[in-house]
């Protein structure tokens, strides 16, 4: 190559070689923002072999199933106190509605009526238990916890609350006879 050529290779790699610190001087100097860092995946507790993983929360990560068996391993999941109150809800939800569906599917087990969707879904978070009654607004008295969604409402149960379990039995019987949510 001649000189001019090998310079000119030489002016050009200058040019499109540009480290992270270039890059950022750039950036600053036309005002532009700095890229943000990657968020980092959510953490996961470390389970023994054999049993769910517990997701950021808490909540156990179940795989999507049908029936009862799916259910009853959230259940068994749950963590601590939790997992007692999912039994207690449960038994709730079957002996105020004989016949109710049920599934696992997002990690939430979820209540309804095969073909006709689902009206209560349960939800586990690092402080409580969510209940979601996907007809929510429709209820007397409606559920205390809003939701973004129009006619989603929360119902949450904290370690030291007393369940009210007649009141959640009004709820879970009114919430079976509105239609269901399909997802």
């Amino acid at each position: 190559m001649s000189k001019p050529a090998t310079e000119a290779l030489s002016v050009n790699a200058k040019k499109t070689s540009r480290g992270p610190a270039k890059v950022a001087n750039d950036a600053a100097a036309k005002g532009a923002k700095a890229a943000k860092p990657r968020m980092a995946k959510p953490k996961v507790q470390p389970s023994e072999p054999g049993k769910p993983v517990l997701l950021a929360g808490g909540n156990p990560q179940i795989a999507k199933a049908y029936g009862d068996a799916p259910v009853q391993a959230y259940i068994a999941a749950m963590p601590g106190w939790k997992s007692d109150v999912g039994r207690r809800l449960d038994a709730l939800i079957v002996r105020t509605v004989p016949g109710v569906y049920k599934a696992v599917k997002w990690n939430t087990p979820l209540y309804g009526f095969e073909g006709e969707g689902w009206f209560l879904g349960v939800h586990c978070f690092e402080k409580y238990v969510k209940i979601t009654f996907f007809r929510g607004t429709s209820l007397r008295p409606v559920p205390p916890v809003a939701s973004k969604m129009h006619d989603v409402r929360y119902y949450h149960i904290h370690e030291n609350d007393q369940l009210d379990e007649a009141q959640l039995a009004a709820w879970v019987k009114q919430a079976s006879e509105l239609p269901g949510e399909r997802m």
